[in-house]
């Protein structure tokens, strides 16, 4: 390919990557108006979403237009290819901050609950899954794409943690269930941000090496998971 060629994917891959640092802090201020409650937080996050729609818009107009002059092929067309996926996992994360931010908000006029859990842990390993599947994208790296992947495992089975700790709460406290659900949503919201990293991993694999991992690493790890739980 041109010079031009490669100006334009150096360019894509920073605006890619100053996206994903928008996105980053939409997920990190939802998550923080949520451990402390913070409505006028949540509120700037659901504001802010508007920019997040515009990026994924502007970027792939951007692939859309280097496909049309540059015909790319091979592992240059896959790389566009990519960009386009990432991208609307992008969007997808923040429109879960959006909806994370939605729970602080409501909880932010009722009084409090207590819930024995970390979220600020969760979404720290889930922001660290988003940040390694774009660097992985950044330095042509399958093998931080493929712990992207095996760490979606761990964030599975936090959902699962809060999802038991809310169900034991309503139970010993019926009348709290109202306020409680929210802090299952967000989890629930965190496990699929997750997933979305996991799909941006996955393209990235496919985008290196041309091979389709989609579902055979997912079907690997829940066969682990379920060996390693019978044991």
């Amino acid at each position: 390919m041109t010079r031009h060629f490669q100006r334009e994917v150096v360019r894509l891959k920073d605006r890619l990557l100053a996206d994903a640092g928008r996105v980053e802090r939409q997920l990190r201020d939802s998550v923080r108006a949520i451990e402390e409650l913070d409505g006028e937080l949540a509120r700037q996050v659901i504001e802010n979403d508007v920019e997040v729609d515009l990026a994924e818009v502007e970027l792939e107009e951007e692939c859309l237009k280097i496909l049309a002059l540059y015909q790319p092929v091979a592992t240059d067309l896959r790389f566009l290819v990519a960009v386009l996926k990432i991208n609307n996992d992008l969007e997808r994360i923040g429109d879960l901050a959006v909806n994370i931010a939605e729970r602080a908000d409501y909880l932010s006029g009722q009084a409090p609950v207590f819930v024995d859990f970390d979220f600020d842990h969760m979404a720290s390993v889930v922001i660290g899954m988003v940040r390694d599947s774009l660097d992985s994208l950044v330095n042509l790296d399958p093998h931080l794409a493929r712990r992207v992947c095996a760490t979606d495992m761990r964030v599975d089975e936090m959902n699962r943690e809060v999802f038991r700790l809310v169900v034991d709460s309503i139970r010993s406290h019926p009348d709290q269930a109202e306020r409680l659900i929210p802090y299952m949503m967000v989890a629930r919201h965190l496990e699929r941000i997750a997933d979305h990293a996991t799909n941006i991993a996955e393209d990235v694999i496919y985008m290196i090496e041309g091979d389709i991992v989609r579902h055979r690493l997912r079907t690997e790890g829940a066969a682990a998971r379920g060996c390693a739980e019978a044991q």
